[in-house]
Parts: structure tokens; sequence; C-alpha cells
């Protein structure tokens, strides 16, 4: 309960069903009583208009009924109601009612009653306009300084302001610029008109520039004013608001101060009436009606504002100075004189609930209960500090962003893929090069254990897989209701497809209300794209596959697929896929090796996935739980990058068309331009074959689309072999090092970032940036350049590279070091330990990120300020020891080349990168331990060497000690002196 609340002092429920707005409201005493006191009058969407008096005395007796005076249900739905001097030669009230197509003024007069039922109020029409245009709000006053009465001025939802004098309509004008109405109000002080365009941007037009503008019929008669002599209507001032208005306000209490206040959508404005700006104050809410009162301290203006939190706000200027809880959100207030109550708070909300309040306060009667004072246990509270402590860091322990579900699901889904092929085939396409198209039924079966409500179920295969149906819309479900939809799944497209499994996703609404989505996966056979055929014995590819078994009969493990075969022996098995190659499975008879081979590389990828996958099922059921499976030869990148080739270059087709379509359209338009210009000239030129032009480069524009939509077909289709030949490759990679099936999951989110092409970004510059990632990170040369890595900002921005070399490069250096043992983790950034001085250049303001070397993005460029001192060569001694060192590794490194199947493009990179990580190493080594000083060491020690080896080169082995011991001194006493010249040290 809030303390600060808005006080019930008399509400009301008006009709159900009905809608209200913030012209629906207007107080005043219509009745012409000469009380004083006002009556409320209330329109609604519906055509109900009632007027109502609240007093004191009547409400603890009739309630609502005694206090409404009328109710009248008119024809048309009522969009806003004003109280005013609407009727020639009469001083009394009238009520002025608007209709879309209709302006009414009416009468409102009561008699007295002569029995106890008391006065009856009735209703007479005293004029109407019937508009030409869809009326959209209204605003009335002393149009051009009239008194004794006042005037309407409507606006349309075209944008145009109908101006009537009584039972007369005086003229029409259209706002320029008009799009879409805004709110309208007349500002008396100024005799002007102030609305918000659709540019969001307050604009006022006084009555005398409305008057004079040329009168139009249409909004295009007032385009074509300048060209007939007319005069043109322009605002007299504007003011860019930046956002949309829901209502102005002109004040006419203020005396001391002219102000024009605009409620926008997240801010309040208060403007003069030249149009400066006041002041603006920042709502941090969302507004929904505001208004105006009289301010008891003079300068100042007092404001209602109410809002989407049921508040209702008083502020002084941009100062709060109350606020009060409603039961409601007001669309409309006011203030009214009501009798016994003078200033009662009316406000309206959108579903019709009236009520009069006024401000106040609620006593709070709660008190504070004595604490008893007894001696704390300090074993329970130890307790339970421990138990506390106990599920904080279960809770840090989990770093699970989505929350755990509840033990019970609201669903259950279960799929069913059936053992056979459907009889007859349901796929759209009959047969793919004489192989007919086969297609097998998935059941879904979805059971509810709460009350569910609005449930959809979706499917979704990979392509070119296709279902039947892919959307279900199952009814409310009650508790253990169930239901079961089936659909038909095939192959719908000329390539293998890269998955065969599918997703089932269910949403719906829990009984709280809460959308859920509930995800469901399945497989589809291997018979659904390939058909047994015979074996083929020379092919392109080969890939083998190690176990630590004896030989399996491949008969046994591919059952659906053997009874139809020729080869009886079970130790050869082909696939002819549908749309692809065919793929032969061999298995030796006296190893434990099994051969896949085939023409088409990314076609192995579904029979190798399927063969591990049953290897692992057989065994399994066998109880052999060492079982393990490897790959042991070359990493077949070479195969690989073909298939990268193909689809960079159908990228680069698709950027090619797409620019040579832009030319041609521009080529297009131009040219009909120019026809145009000359078909509307009176005196017409000869075309100059503009016409045939015109024809050629809309065949043009033909042929590139299509050439365009042709090449999309084949970059889905290269992307999906792409997929397959990278699933492909992350298999070989996890049987040939044994990865564990998070470090598989690492591997495989990085070289395939994304399931689809889009034209922002594509394949290959996110998986560069991927894998780059990983080089720097977890699969760096040490754990500085891992740390320094860390501390680098973000990266350019991604786009299509030039070629794929790079790109080629890095994906074989990432085999190579996951070759050598790299350990292919995420956490292991958060163990890393930064340096101190990299913290200090990680920290805002310390230095730019560390550029990468254009050639393989690995090696990094030291920064400018130790380049001063690493300009001389190493001496010679260590020269020796490195080339000794180099000669005694090259035979290793070659031989992992060849293990690990890498190019020989990469193995002189790879070279070069341990040569330069042994000189980081060496010259940090000497840097933490001799500081800048060293440096200068080397330098001179370098030079004085040379100078030795020309004229004593016997003497230098003996005296290389003492040497160094002089050079060490001559070296500091020159650091000193540069020291104190420091223009000389930096030169």
């Amino acid at each position: 309960m809030s303390l600060f609340k808005a006080r019930d002092w008399w509400s009301a429920a008006l009709g159900e069903g009905e809608e209200f707005d913030q012209g629906c409201l207007c107080v005043g005493d219509v009745d012409n009583s000469g009380t004083g006191h006002d009556k409320i009058v209330v329109g609604s969407y519906m055509g109900m208009l009632r007027i109502f008096s609240p007093n004191a005395n009547k409400l603890s007796d009739g309630g609502t009924a005694d206090a409404q005076l009328l109710e009248v249900q008119l024809q048309n739905a009522i969009i806003q109601v004003e109280v005013g001097k609407f009727v020639s030669c009469s001083d009394l009230l009238h009520l002025a009612v608007l209709h879309p197509r209709k302006l009414s003024v009416y009468t409102a007069t009561g008699t007295s009653g002569n029995v106890e039922h008391g006065d009856q109020y009735q209703l007479k029409l005293v004029y109407e306009h019937n508009l030409q245009r869809t009326a959209c709000n209204m605003t009335y006053g002393t149009f051009g300084g009239v008194t004794g009465h006042h005037s309407l001025c409507i606006q349309s939802m075209d944008g145009m302001l109908m101006f009537f004098e009584q039972d007369s309509y005086s003229f029409g004008r259209f706002l320029p610029g008009f799009l879409l109405p805004g709110p309208l109000v007349y500002n008396p002080r100024t005799d002007s008109f102030l609305t918000v365009s659709s540019a969001r941007q307050l604009e006022g037009y006084k009555y005398e520039t409305l008057a004079v503008a040329t009168d139009a019929e249409s909004r295009q008669d007032s385009d074509l004013l300048p060209k007939t002599g007319g005069k043109r209507l322009t605002p007299d001032w504007t003011f860019v608001l930046g956002e949309q208005a829901l209502d102005i306000s002109v004040p006419s209490f203020s005396h001391s101060s002219s102000s024009i206040l605009v409620l926008g959508e997240r801010n309040l404005f208060c403007l003069r009436d030249n149009g400066q700006i006041r002041f603006m104050k920042k709502l941090e809410f969302n507004p929904s009606c505001f208004l105006p009162y009289i301010s008891v301290k003079d300068g100042t203006t007092n404001l209602l504002l109410g809002n989407h939190n049921n508040m209702l706000l008083v502020y002084q200027d941009v100062t709060l100075k109350w606020a009060a809880q409603l039961p409601l959100v007001p669309v409309a207030v006011r203030v009214a004189n009501l009798p016994e109550l003078k200033g009662v708070v009316v406000s309206l909300s959108s579903d019709g609930h009236l009520l009069c309040s006024y401000m106040g306060t609620d006593p709070s009667f709660f008190s504070t209960p004595k604490v008893d004072a007894r001696e704390a246990d300090y074993e329970q509270i130890d307790a339970e500090m421990k138990k506390l402590q106990k599920f904080i860091r279960e809770a840090t322990r989990t770093q699970d962003i989505l929350p755990k579900s509840d033990a019970v699901d609201d669903l259950s889904v279960k799929t069913t893929v059936s053992s056979c092929l459907d009889t007859p085939s349901q796929a759209l396409i009959q047969d793919i090069d004489g192989l007919p198209v086969p297609s097998v039924t998935v059941q879904v079966k979805v059971k509810a254990n709460s009350v569910l409500q609005s449930a959809k179920l979706s499917v979704c295969v990979q392509p070119p897989l296709a279902v039947t149906q892919d959307q279900f819309v199952l009814e409310s479900m009650g508790v253990g209701s169930t239901k079961e939809v089936a659909f038909s799944a095939f192959l719908n497209g000329q390539y293998p497809p890269a998955d065969l499994t599918g997703d089932i996703v269910v949403s719906y609404s829990a009984p709280t209300g809460v959308p859920r989505v509930l995800q469901s996966r399945f497989s589809l056979p291997l018979a659904l794209v390939c058909v047994p055929s015979s074996p083929a014995k020379n092919t392109k590819f080969k890939i083998t596959v190690d176990t630590n078994q004896p030989p399996v009969d491949i008969s046994s493990i591919f059952r659906e697929f053997s009874t139809k075969t020729e080869d009886k022996d079970g130790n050869s098995l082909a696939f002819q896929f549908l749309s692809g190659a065919k793929v032969t499975v061999l298995a030796s008879k006296t190893s434990q090796r099994y051969r896949i081979q085939s023409d088409s590389f990314e076609d192995m990828w579904l029979v190798v996935k399927e063969l591990v996958q049953r290897f692992d099922q057989h065994f399994s059921k066998l109880g052999i739980k060492d079982f393990k499976k490897s790959f042991s030869g070359p990493m077949p990148l070479q195969e690989y990058f073909l298939s990268v080739d193909n689809h960079f270059q159908l990228r680069v087709s698709a950027q090619q068309y797409q620019d040579l379509l832009s030319e041609r359209a521009v080529q297009f338009r131009a040219i009909q331009r120019r026809l145009l210009t000359r078909f509307k000239d009176k005196t017409p030129a000869p075309l100059q074959n503009l016409d045939k032009l015109l024809d050629a480069t809309y065949n043009q524009v033909i042929a590139l689309a299509e050439a365009a939509e042709e090449n999309r077909a084949l970059l889905e289709q290269a992307f999906v072999r792409l997929r397959s030949s990278t699933h492909l490759l992350v298999l070989l990679l996890s049987l040939w090092q044994g990865l564990t099936p998070d470090q598989t999951a690492i591997l495989e989110a990085t070289l395939l970032p994304l399931l689809q092409d889009t034209p922002q970004l594509g394949w290959e510059e996110s998986c560069d940036a991927a894998v780059s990632h990983l080089l720097r990170s977890c699969l760096s040369r040490s754990p500085k350049d891992q740390a320094t890595s860390l501390a680098q900002a973000g990266g350019p921005v991604l786009g299509l590279p030039q070629d794929t070399n790079r790109l080629k490069k890095h994906i074989a250096l990432l085999c190579d070091r996951i070759g050598k043992g790299g350990r292919l983790t995420l956490a292991s950034e958060a163990n890393v330990q930064i340096p101190a001085q990299i913290q200090n250049l990680a920290a805002p303001g310390g230095v730019e990120p560390i550029a990468e070397v254009s050639g393989d993005g690995e090696d990094l460029e030291p920064p400018q300020e130790m380049t001063k001192f690493i300009k001389k060569k190493l001496s010679k001694k260590v020269k020796k020891e490195k080339e000794k060192k180099e000669v005694s590794r090259e035979p290793s490194e070659a031989d992992v080349k060849e293990e690990a199947g890498v190019p020989e493009e990469t193995l002189k990179e790879v070279k070069r990168e341990k040569k330069e990580s042994t000189k980081d190493k060496k010259e940090s080594k000497k840097d933490s331990s001799k500081e800048p000083k060293d440096d200068t060491k080397k330098k001179e020690s370098s030079s004085s060497k040379e100078k030795k080896e020309k004229k004593e080169k016997d003497k230098e082995k003996e005296g290389k000690e003492s040497g160094d011991r002089k050079v060490s001194r001559k070296s500091s006493l020159k650091v000193k002196e540069k020291k104190k010249d420091p223009e000389a040290a930096e030169g």
C-alpha cells in the first residue's frame, strides 16, 4: 500500500467494452446553472454521451445513478467534446461534439421534477456541420480577436484545417508538408494555431496568415498555388522537438509568463509564444496525459502529469512537488470545481474508469515490535554461515547463462523416425539420374503436463532436405492430453546434405503466461540420400580409420544396405548418393583398418560419420569399454582447400553480379529520365536510338538478374559442400589427436562459425577471425604472447577478403599446433596470468593495439619504443649456437609436417616463426635482466669485436672475458653521459 496516493472521492465505471481517449473528457457548467459548479462530460468511441454531477450528499445514497444527469446514444463515434460559447447572439455555454464526419453543437437544459425522481435533463441539437473530410481533432477560441463568442477549428486526417464561425463555414487550409495529424491547440495571446508535424517539430501559424492564404480544395491544389499567383502557406516559426508529441497546452491563467507546454514521448517542453524554449524536462517514464493548472506562486506553472505506471505527478516547472498512486492509467485529466469540493482531479482511463480524487496520505498504524534481548548462539550462526557459503560456492561454480529448468517440464516431446521408407514416396522430385527418391515418415508425440495455450510446432531440416509440412498449430492442451503429428522428409535438391539431423521446436505459453520453447532433435536414416551399389576400385580421395578391436563384418554394421549388395564376404560396401558421388568402404581382413574412398571429398562425410557412430554402438552393445578409433594418415588439407576456393570464387562472382546490376540499373534509370523528358516536351526532339538503348539495357538487367540467381543457387550448394568437408576435417582432427567432446565442439565452432552465408558476413572472414583468436589465445607460442593478445583491443571490421591464402595458412598452422599437442580450451584465457607490464599496456590510454604482419597474421610487430634498441644484429656466437639448434631441429619438423599433411608452402612460415620466437625469448631474457643499458652494451661490444677481428683474430678467443669487462665499463660511462643529455641518447 502506497502512503502517497490519490484519495478516491467519487468513481464510476462507464459501460462495458467502450473505449476512450484524451479528447473524450471535458468539464464545465454545461447546463448554465449559474452556481459555478462544473459538470463532467464524457463521450466514448461507441457513441455514448454522458454528463455527471458528483455531489458529496449523494455519494452514500445513490452512488453513480444519482450523480449521472444524462446518457444519450449518438449515431456516430465521439472523437472530442468541448464546452464553449458556440452559438451567436448567446452568452450561454453549449456543448460541441466532434464525430468523424460531423460536428454537432448541443444545448443541455434541466427542468426541475415534480416527483421524487429529481430533475430531468435534455439535450437539444442547435446546429450541425457535415464534414467532407474525416476529422481528427478540434480546438476553439476567439479567432481573429473577436470577443463574445468562440469559433471552431477542425483538423482532418489529411491535413486540412476547417474553420467554423458558429453555424457557418469560414474557410479551409491545408498544412504544408503534411503526413500524419498531430495535436492542435489555439493560442489566444498571439492569435495563432500550434501543431506538431510529422517532421517532429512544433509549428505556429497565425490566424491572419491562414486567412490570407489562397483557398484550396485539395492538397494538389495547394501545391500549385505559386503558379496561379496565390500565397503559399508557411509556418511563422518552428521548433524541432525530435520526438512525437502526445499533447499541447497553452495555459491562459499565468499572466506574468507566456508559456506553451508540449508533452513528448520522453520529454516535457516549455516554450515562449515566439517559439523560444524556456526549459525542458527529461522524463524517466512513459507519460500518458498532462494538464497545467493555476499556481499559487507567481511566475511558475503547475501541471499534473499522468504516466503508464499508474502515477499522477505534480510538477512546478521542472520540480516534482507531489506523487500520487492511481488505480488506473489516465488518458485524460481535468481539474473541476464540484459542490462542496473545489479543485477535484478528474481522470479517465481508456477502458472507461472515471475517477474524482484529491491528494492525500494514509497514516501508518504499524509499530515496530520489540526485539527480544537474547544471547546469540554462535555455533548456530557459524553453521548457518557455512551452509550459506556452500550455496554461494555451488551457485558461482555453475557458469550457465540460461536458468535451470524445472524438475517437471510443462511439455514432453517424443520423436520417432520410421524404420521403413514410405511406399509410395512423398518426395517432390520423383527421381534423380534415374534413381528413385525415397521419403521417410517422422511421428512426433507431444504430451502436456500442465495447461498450455497457443502451442505451435515447427520442423527444421538442413538443405536440401525438405518436409511435407513444417508448421503445425496445436490447440489448447489440458493436463495429460497428447497430440500426434506426422510428416515425411525427403531429398529435394541436386546435392547431398551436410547433416541428416532435424529439429522439432514447440513454442507455447506456460500457465503463468510466460512464453517458452522446447526443442527436440531427430536423425534421418542414411538410406534417405543414398542406395547400395557396386564397389569402386580407383578413386581420387582415400581415408583410413584404425581401431583397437578385431575387424568387424561391415554387412553386420550396415544391415539395410548389405541385403542389396553383391559382395558376400562382407569386407566391402558401396554407397551411391542420389545426387553425388559413389563412396566405398573397405575392411581389411587381417588388420584393424577400414578405408573409405570416393571421387568426391565432401561426399565421404556422411559415410565416415555413420561408420564411426555405428562402431561405437556396436562395441558398446558388446560391453567393450576400451574401444578406441584413430586416424593416422596425413591431414587432407589440399582436398579441403578445394571446397574453400570453390565457395570463395562463387562469393566473388556474387559480388561482381551485384556491382554490374547496380551499374545497369543506374544506366536504365538515366535512359528512362531522358526518354520521359523528350516525351513530355511540347516540341519533341528525335529519340536518337534511346529506345533501342533502353531495350538493350533492360535485356542486360534481366540476363544479369538470372545469372545472379543461378550463382546464388550454386553458392548455397557450395556452402553445403563446404560444411560437409569442414565436418569431415573436424572429425579427422579429433580422431588424429583423440580430442575430447568439448575440444571437438570448440574446433567445430571455430571452423563453422556460420550456418548460413549472408551478404554482410561470410564464412571466410568469420572463420579466419575465429582461427586467429585460437592461435593467439590457447594455441599461442608462449603465455606471454597469449597475455599480449588478451590485452589487445578489437580487430578491424570483417569483410570479404581478397583471396584465401591467409585463411589457408591459418588453418594449416592450426592443424600443426594441434598436432604438436596444443590444448583447445576457452577456460585458459581466464587462467593466464597477465604480466604487470602488459596490464599497463591494456589500461585505457596505454598504447595502441599491436598490428598483425600481412603475411602470417601470427607474428607480431614489436612496439616502436623497442625498435630503437633492437637495430643491430646478434653476435656471431649467438648465430652459431642458433644455427646448430636449427640444424638439429629441421628433420623433426619436416617429419611432423609430413605426418600432419601440412603443405610445403607453410613450412617456411613455420621455420621463420620459430626463429623469431627464439629471438624474442633471448631478447626478452636480456631485456628483463639488463634493461636498456645492456642494449648499448650490445652495440659497443659488437663494434669493438668487429674491429678486433680485422687486427687480432688469434687473441680474440683468449681475451673475451677481459674485453667484455672493459666494454661493459665503457658502456656504463656512456650510458651515464646519455642520461645527462637526453637528446643525444634519443639520437
